[in-house]
């Protein structure tokens, strides 16, 4: 069950109406790795926890704030909104010069939303389900939460040093903070995940099913032997195998030759594949 708080989590109001950095917080409401991705993520990975525990608690309480920080950048981008300069579309769609000076702000703000945020990103491409990742194993999760966490606050830092307004900053300073947090939880708990039951994911499947002799090799698939030098190429790996490193990686396998498809999935026909020229097709006579 639910119970929305009617007030938000932290401040969010802007000095001063800027319709075009309204677009650009769309991508941190609704674009891959925005607060709506995250609060989606979250909650579908604790509904599909099987069993009660401080993994599932944790998963819930991370996607409610989340849902919060949906509700802050909401209500932000219908502030920055309020009292914007709309006219100066009208302008733009006249003038090629205006247009290049004023562009940046979303059209659809005005016409879609009435002055308020969307379910989109900053190019106005919709929320998607299959920004989240939800697997049911905890570790393979987690890792794709600390991924998320970690492109989310990328992407508000920049938004930060693209503007100039103390209360946009304001509530972006709190957005930093908590994907700091965010970060080091999910580390913390994939630590603990791996100390469980190793790094590897899945842990439970059958090394005797996978090819072993290639499980710790890394290949030279690239101009250059830059890679040999890192820790991944020799020593031991993270699960306890040793690393190897193959400067000249050869096939193991024939090039494959695969028979003509039957004559009614309409393929290219086998002759034209052929290396020769038989020549222009000719027409059958009538």
């Amino acid at each position: 069950m639910f119970f929305h708080i009617k007030e938000l989590q932290y401040h969010a109001k802007p000095d001063c109406p800027d319709p075009v950095f309204a677009r650009r917080l769309q991508e941190v409401l609704g674009g891959q790795f925005g607060e709506i991705t995250v609060a989606m993520q979250y909650l579908f990975q604790g509904w599909n926890v099987r069993g009660d525990g401080k993994y599932k608690d944790l998963l819930m309480d991370t996607a409610t704030e989340e849902l919060a920080h949906v509700e802050m950048l909401a209500t932000m981008i219908a502030r920055l909104l309020e009292n914007a300069p709309m006219e100066t579309l009208e302008q733009a769609m006249g003038d090629p010069v205006v247009a290049a000076i004023i562009g940046g702000s979303n059209p659809q703000h005005a016409i879609v939303t009435g002055l308020g945020a969307a379910p989109s990103d900053s190019n106005g491409y919709p929320w998607n389900g299959k920004y989240i990742a939800a697997s049911g194993n905890l570790l393979a999760d987690f890792r794709m939460n600390l991924t998320a966490e970690s492109q989310g606050r990328l992407q508000v830092s920049r938004l930060y040093q693209m503007t100039n307004d103390r209360g946009v900053r304001d509530m972006l300073s709190w957005l930093l903070a908590r994907d700091t947090m965010h970060q080091n939880q999910w580390i913390a708990a994939i630590r603990e995940l791996e100390e469980k039951e190793g790094v590897i994911v899945p842990s439970t499947f059958p090394k005797e099913c996978e090819i072993q002799a290639v499980s710790h090799v890394l290949y030279n698939f690239s101009r250059g032997d830059a890679s040999a030098c890192g820790p991944w190429a020799q020593g031991t790996a993270p699960d306890g195998g040793t690393f190897q490193y193959v400067a000249h990686p050869e096939p193991l396998a024939p090039a494959p030759q695969l028979p003509p498809a039957p004559p009614y999935v309409f393929d290219t026909p086998p002759h034209v594949l052929r290396d020769q020229n038989p020549g222009p097709h000719q027409p059958p006579m009538a």
